[in-house]
């Protein structure tokens, strides 16, 4: 419990109306979970407003409200606070309420449009390695400690955010590893907490359903950076054009890395195969488990990450060859009749067009790629068309099929993407709605020495059709369809 002025003391508060000295029990900004003694915050969201459930949370016993515009009536008993923005209000007021548990934790926030999973999680494992107690919040999985909890968004809400970051206090963590996705921030999910450091990917085709421009989703991601304080640092990757902009008048300390110019760190490949590669990391060799450019950027920025922490080079380097690619990232599974299934998260026109390049690099012989990929419904629908156009430009076989249709017909985002495709494409590329089925015809497809690329889910372990979930990882199907060939 915390005493209602202690949790009220950096809001930026306009209006109160009544005690401030009473005992909270919890805060939450959903009315159905409010307990007696909570602190409700009424947010305005996009498809509900919160001030129109203020009644209900009284009802069920709040002992205080936070709003933007107050109610008709005001409830005896119950203190009422105004701000100007509730939104950021309730990260504020969750992280007074859990004693500001992101200032007693070294929190790192990795954002970009590719990347984050893979550089988070691979930062978590390294640190942990290194002895240290972490945390991870990530899109596959949070970690308190060595505990797993489910995630269900990239950035979790302010609440449960500060509730594992508590947790991982308790547990003796000292870092932590956090996507920051561009929805966070515009939602102010991360307001409040105090970040040790942001890394920054890149930017590419993404979440315009819900940014509407790509200037604002940009903007959005910067949003992090403005935020960093002095004492912070900021590391972007100069290979893109957008990490110049991300540090504008950015007040933490500045670093770069690049994998084709000058940069504070810096990495080139110098040979690679299915089974690895091999790095020269700021003049120094060192083997690792992943494949593909983009990776290779990938563990840059995880070294970078763990130098700027203040971890040493002669003990993270062994590290990072000993790491393991993240599930659903660039998994490899072989089939006995000499077939190489991969799976990956790619679900982004960048995502794909960098999977694809990265196998076609490796190829050899006349072997052939099959790329299964289809598109989410309920999301960014200009990618679409972009997305198959880049998969049939790489791919020899291309099936479209479904992904998560969400509310949508399955039929009708593959019309969308097929749309994409030039007429000499369109004879290359076959039309299968069930994934299941997808993704069986393409290993009845292939032969020794193909490779067969199911792109879009990577980890997922469901797939999402009218509102309702149901079991599917591509990994499986994959495995089931190598045993049937």
């Amino acid at each position: 419990m915390k005493e209602l002025k202690h949790i009220l003391k950096e809001l930026s508060v306009t209006q109160i109306y009544g005690d401030q000295a009473k005992l909270i029990t919890a805060v939450t900004a959903d009315s159905r979970e409010v307990k007696a003694g909570s602190l409700f915050i009424a947010v305005r969201g996009t498809k509900c407003d919160g001030h129109a459930f203020i009644s209900q949370a009284v009802e069920a016993g709040a002992a205080a409200v936070i709003c933007e515009q107050l109610p008709e009536v005001l409830h005896e008993g119950v203190t009422m606070i105004v701000v100007d923005d509730s939104a950021a209000a309730t990260g504020m007021a969750a992280s007074a309420f859990y004693d500001h548990p992101s200032r007693r934790l070294r929190l790192t926030g990795i954002t970009g449009t590719n990347g984050k999973t893979t550089i988070a999680t691979l930062l978590y494992k390294m640190f942990d390695a290194l002895g240290y107690k972490c945390g991870l919040l990530s899109t596959v999985c949070n970690y308190v400690f060595r505990t797993r909890c489910e995630a269900t968004h990239t950035t979790p809400d302010p609440v449960r955010l500060n509730s594992l970051l508590a947790a991982m206090v308790d547990r003796g963590c000292e870092y932590v590893f956090m996507e920051v996705s561009s929805h966070a921030v515009e939602q102010k999910r991360i307001a409040g907490l105090h970040f040790a450091g942001g890394i920054f990917t890149n930017l590419t085709h993404d979440h315009l359903d819900y940014h509407g421009t790509f200037d604002n989703y940009l903007a959005a991601k910067k949003k992090f950076f403005d935020g960093l304080t002095p004492e912070a640092f900021a590391l972007v990757n100069n290979d893109d054009r957008n990490g110049s902009v991300m540090i504008q008048n950015c007040r933490a300390s500045k670093h770069t890395f690049s994998m084709r110019g000058m940069a504070d760190f810096r990495c080139n490949i110098i040979e690679q195969g299915f089974g690895g590669m091999l790095l020269k990391i700021n003049g120094t060799e060192v083997w690792t488990r992943f494949i593909g450019d983009y990776n290779a950027s990938n563990l840059l920025a995880v070294f970078g990450g763990a130098i700027l922490l203040g971890a040493d080079k002669e003990e993270v380097l062994p590290v990072l060859s000993s790491l393991r690619p993240v599930d659903g990232r660039m998994e490899v599974i072989r089939s006995d009749m000499g077939v190489i299934g991969i799976v990956d998260y790619a679900h982004t026109p960048d995502a794909v067009e960098n999977v694809i390049e990265a196998i076609n690099r490796l190829r050899q012989g006349a072997g052939r790629l099959i790329v299964v990929v289809g598109a989410g419904g309920d999301r960014d629908r200009t990618k679409r068309p972009v997305m198959a156009r880049i998969a049939a430009a790489g791919a020899d076989r291309l099936i479209l099929t479904s992904d998560n249709p969400r509310s949508e017909d399955p039929d009708t985002i593959i019309d969308e993407m097929q749309a994409g495709l030039a007429p000499d494409a369109v004879s290359k590329m076959i039309r299968i709605t069930g994934r299941a089925d997808a993704i069986r015809a393409a290993v009845m497809l292939a032969t020794p020495g193909d490779i067969v690329l199911v792109a879009g889910k990577g980890h997922e372990t469901y797939q999402e059709i009218k509102g309702v979930r149901h079991h599917f990882d591509d990994r499986e199907e994959l495995r089931k369809a190598f045993k049937m060939s």
